[in-house]
């Protein structure tokens, strides 16, 4: 069998989880089938001077093999995706992991199949996200006003975050990590490793714990390429994404309570909304949720509860 080389494409550094989820799935590849298969990490395509956004379309070319991707950049083609875009959805990470596990996830795979270029390996966490500002202190909609908020390239995750006062603008993540040190910016979104792999924390004094998304990733890989594979290199890519995925499932889950650990209360507030605070923004974003919901399934709720 001629050597085939699956160069694997991602937005973050070496100690992150999605990344040592990517170094997994090369071993994985390396353990099943040796020299048959030369594996190749782009670990972070920002140090080259394109974007996050940029990697879909780096497989869709062949450029690439295989990468992870927010949810998010595959909605407009696949709608039931917009279920992991609306506000406080999901409470409970145990239960989205088994519904992106299970059938919420083979549901999206075969969407993904009939409607992209790719196919879906499976779906990393990519956690719940939490609000950071450089100018006050958050525990209500009201404290949001007027506060510029990068978010991600989501026009739903924008439409939720100016529900709660903010000023939403969706930036890919390069144009956000270049310039968050500006006034363009003065709140961001994110789960807390990516806030502190990004170094954010240096720069926003405020962490606010809202949860307000919960969000995954799609290791996707050209259909293409993947079907045109020998059966013992796809059965190897499908076992190092099993095993890739369980290891970052893991590793997402203990993040949280890493970066928590390393906060100093010297440089940041950590702010724990009460019941009722959190309730004050679940109500904000009500008739986001009540528009949207109707145009998605009900079954697809029913996963995640």
């Amino acid at each position: 069998m001629e050597r085939i080389v699956i160069r694997f494409g991602g937005y973050q550094g070496l100690s992150s989880i999605n990344t040592r989820g990517a170094v997994r799935f090369g071993e994985v590849l390396d353990r099943e089938l040796g020299n048959a298969v030369e594996f190749q990490l782009v670990g972070d395509v920002l140090a080259l001077g394109r974007n996050s956004g940029d990697l879909p379309d780096m497989v869709e070319s062949g450029e690439l093999a295989a990468c992870y991707m927010s949810t998010v950049r595959f909605a407009d083609k696949v709608p039931e995706l917009k279920i992991l875009e609306l506000p406080f959805v999901v409470r409970n990470r145990a239960s989205a992991i088994r519904a992106l596990n299970g059938p919420l996830g083979a549901l999206f795979t075969q969407r993904m199949r009939e409607h992209t270029p790719f196919r879906a390996l499976a779906f990393w966490d990519n956690g719940f996200r939490h609000l950071t500002n450089k100018v006050r202190p958050i525990r209500t909609p009201a404290d949001c006003a007027g506060l510029r908020i990068r978010t991600q390239m989501s026009a739903l995750h924008a439409e939720a975050l100016g529900a709660m006062g903010f000023e939403p603008i969706s930036v890919d993540i390069k144009e956000f990590v270049e310039q968050c040190r500006t006034e363009r910016f003065q709140a961001q979104e994110n789960p807390l490793t990516n806030t502190f792999h990004f170094g954010v924390q240096r720069l926003h004094r405020y962490i606010t714990l809202t949860g307000h998304f919960f969000g995954a990733s799609a290791l996707i890989c050209n259909a293409a390429l993947y079907g045109n594979w020998p059966a013992e290199v796809r059965r190897a890519v499908d076992t190092a994404a099993r095993e890739a995925t369980a290891l970052q499932h893991r590793l997402a889950a203990e993040e949280d309570e890493s970066v928590l650990a390393k906060i100093d209360p010297q440089e940041n507030e950590l702010i724990t909304l009460t019941p009722s605070e959190h309730d004050a923004f679940v109500k904000a974003v009500e008739p986001v949720l009540a528009k949207h919901r109707k145009s998605l399934a009900p079954k697809l709720f029913d996963y995640l509860a």
